[in-house]
């Protein structure tokens, strides 16, 4: 899957500088939005009809939101260091961060609620995350143990990124992943707009 994401955007980069299909750049605005409604649609969908996870997360009890929130704190923190250093604004930079993985819903924001620019920034380092993320949770796992193996992936903890956190760790971890990723999925439409009108 990661790769059909990288392909698709270098496709499309190579589309856009040759001019083709540009007669439907004028509806991309559109599109995007019907299609971002569609997702979280059916993520709604998604999380309404699995009972067990809503079970399992009842047994065990508030405490399993401080992972999620560890890692809310050290990517908007981290966010904050990489654009103090890029020359990048505070909030841009945060609200990029606060993407958590989710690349498909924050790039479209982010160019709807900033700019193209910021959109842009947002879609390419939440892919990366991604992409680093399968590349790093077996090394964290080893080094740093198990619940650690969980924060890189971000919101994609709950589906992408969830079979190499299983496979790095073990099969315990795959409720607390899939809730760590279901957090943040579901912060990032409140918390990314929030950070952009600080």
């Amino acid at each position: 899957m990661t790769w059909v994401i990288i392909s698709s955007v270098f496709v499309g980069i190579i589309i856009g500088k040759i001019g083709f299909l540009s007669q439907l750049v004028g509806s991309v605005d559109m599109f995007t939005t019907i299609v971002l409604n569609i997702l979280l649609f059916v993520v709604g969908i998604d999380l309404g009809r699995n009972r067990t996870i809503w079970k399992k997360l009842k047994e065990l009890g508030w405490k399993i939101l401080l992972i999620p929130l560890g890692t809310v704190i050290g990517s908007l923190g981290g966010a904050f260091i990489i654009g103090f250093f890029l020359k990048m604004d505070a909030i841009h930079a945060m609200a990029v961060g606060a993407g958590f993985g989710w690349y498909s819903l924050s790039g479209v924001m982010l160019q709807k609620m900033v700019s193209i620019e910021i959109g842009t920034i947002a879609f390419l380092s939440n892919i990366f995350r991604e992409v680093l993320a399968l590349a790093l949770v077996p090394i964290v796992a080893r080094k740093f143990g198990k619940i650690p193996a969980v924060a890189p992936g971000g919101a994609t903890t709950m589906d992408t990124t969830l079979p190499i956190i299983v496979k790095s760790t073990s099969p315990d971890m795959a409720i607390i992943a899939f809730i760590h990723g279901l957090v943040l999925t579901f912060l990032v439409p409140f918390l990314v707009p929030i950070i952009v009108n600080l």
